[in-house]
């Protein structure tokens, strides 16, 4: 939980760029955090957001490492070339945006090289925010291995027919029955993307297909009240919410 560490503690964690393979064997770079120590610990994929692989992800990766997960944080965007996070989110949306199997690729390659850890507890996670939600849960429904799935806000979950194209022609709501990891849900309910009404629909075919899941919802918070860098941010909605998915990882990844 969140401020829970002993003070005398000697804890820290190490991070970095690496590059690993990828989905299709393309080496990818990856940003990886992980707690110091020998001692086994779960592992997480953290699956950024629209605005890219960038500063927050990594802060994000940290975060999660100093609870105690070993963190790998796939650059989505790699093989649209380099430059700063808004330059390569930019040359992304103009070429019509990441293609779900792809991101499902990576997030595969991803899951194998953390259990593949020597200090791998041999559970592993998946979590992200805005299209990273979306994607995270993308993943958890269509790959076997994950343990635990969190959706932050993820937008693009409930799609009507017209919003599918080449690099995403099915909703994520439409692979529910494949989903085999309990599922995490964290919403604004001031939010248009997703909607209170997308988040319902949601839930109700969570219902429908026995799902294990837990939604919570805030009141005053919009799209990315977790973004301390923007004026969406929510101080107290955002700290509820990390306290949520610590509980949440611990239950399902530590155990």
């Amino acid at each position: 939980m969140w401020n829970s560490f002993s003070t005398d503690a000697r804890g820290g964690i190490t991070a970095e760029v690496i590059t690993y393979p990828g989905g299709g064997g393309d080496e990818i770079h990856a940003y990886v955090a992980r707690p110091i120590g020998a001692g086994p610990a779960p592992g997480v994929i953290a699956v950024h957001h629209m605005p890219g692989w960038d500063e927050f992800y990594r802060e994000f990766a940290e975060r999660l490492a100093r609870h105690g997960y070993s963190v790998i944080c796939p650059d989505l965007y790699c093989r649209f070339g380099h430059g700063t996070p808004d330059d390569v989110t930019a040359r992304v949306r103009s070429e019509g945006g990441v293609r779900d199997d792809s991101v499902v690729a990576d997030c595969e390659a991803a899951l194998r090289w953390l259990k593949a850890l020597p200090t791998s507890n041999g559970k592993a996670g998946v979590i992200g925010s805005c299209s990273g939600g979306r994607h995270a849960l993308l993943a958890a429904s269509r790959l076997a291995g994950f343990d635990a799935v969190a959706d932050l806000w993820g937008g693009g979950v409930v799609m009507a027919k017209e919003d599918l194209s080449d690099a995403r022609p099915v909703a994520p709501i439409d692979y529910t029955a494949g989903l085999a990891a309990p599922l995490l849900g964290i919403f604004g309910n001031d939010d248009k993307h997703p909607t209170p009404g997308q988040v319902n629909l949601h839930e109700a075919e969570l219902k429908r297909h026995a799902k294990a899941y837990e939604f919570h919802r805030y009141d005053g918070a919009g799209h990315g009240f977790f973004y301390y860098h923007t004026p969406m941010y929510r101080p107290e909605a955002a700290m509820d919410g990390w306290e949520k998915i610590f509980s949440f990882f611990g239950q399902h990844l530590t155990g």
